[in-house]
């Protein structure tokens, strides 16, 4: 949706690796927003982002206007069902079928071989690859690592949104993951146990307020109640009005 950082670019610098076009979106999507989000006031500029794409070695640049997705009249829409009822889906029921739409109609109007998108928005990832296979797209979905400020918070276009006070408490995200990760390396397995220490972590920290936290299968996104195989550690948290997301990928198979 552009207001690119250095995690945008990460997708950008490795699909000019791997590909001989190299075409970038960007179009902040009405319909992943609801009606009390920040679809007005998300962070918009569209000739820095343009300069940046040129600067990495990005061909071209789509971006097209609300009016040429959704026209008059437009009345379809992509669903994918179960995996999209979890997690952001909750507080977020329509955020979803808004961003399977405008991926299906990018993909349908692009035509990429391959397509990059970041590990940050895990959910998302996950129903993407699921919507890719479905509708037998033939496009290959590839998911790139988080990239983080120095600080350890993952870098997102609403950071911009956190004034200093609240910038410092939105490290409490990746510090949450980051005990989580130690508790499993001390043999803990119990998922109760390690949800209700990070709650009580992130509890502590006045600014911040849990939207969910999420330890589930990595591959379907199920409820689990001991870590066994792959699994995906995820959270939103609002620090201050601004809503933040993390999540942190495990295995463990003793």
């Amino acid at each position: 949706m552009g207001f690119f950082h250095e995690g945008h670019l990460s997708l950008m610098r490795q699909a000019r690796v791997e590909n001989d076009l190299v075409v970038v979106s960007i179009f902040v999507n009405p319909t992943q927003f609801g009606p009390k989000e920040d679809y007005k006031s998300y962070p918009r500029d569209l000739t820095r982002d343009s300069q940046m794409a040129q600067g990495v070695g990005v061909d071209v640049i789509f971006a097209p206007s609300v009016e040429d997705m959704y026209p008059d009249g437009y009345a379809t829409y992509v669903s994918v069902e179960g995996l999209t009822e979890k997690m952001c889906g909750i507080s977020r029921p329509d955020h979803f079928r808004g961003v399977t739409t405008v991926v299906t109609k990018l993909f349908n109007l692009v035509q990429p071989h391959r397509a990059y998108f970041g590990q940050k928005d895990a959910q998302q990832a996950i129903v993407i690859k699921r919507m890719a296979a479905d509708l037998n797209t033939g496009i290959e979905i590839i998911v790139m690592p988080t990239i983080r400020e120095a600080d350890g918070l993952a870098m997102s276009s609403r950071n911009s949104y956190l004034n200093p006070e609240e910038r410092k408490a939105a490290l409490i995200l990746n510090k949450s993951l980051n005990m989580a990760e130690k508790l499993i390396n001390s043999g803990q397995r119990d998922v109760s146990i390690i949800y209700r220490k990070m709650q009580d972590f992130i509890q502590s920290e006045p600014l911040a307020r849990i939207d969910y936290i999420a330890i589930v299968s990595a591959d379907t996104l199920e409820d689990i109640d001991r870590l066994k195989g792959k699994i995906l550690m995820a959270l939103a948290v609002f620090i201050g009005r601004t809503r933040l997301i993390d999540n942190r990928l495990f295995a463990v198979f003793d």
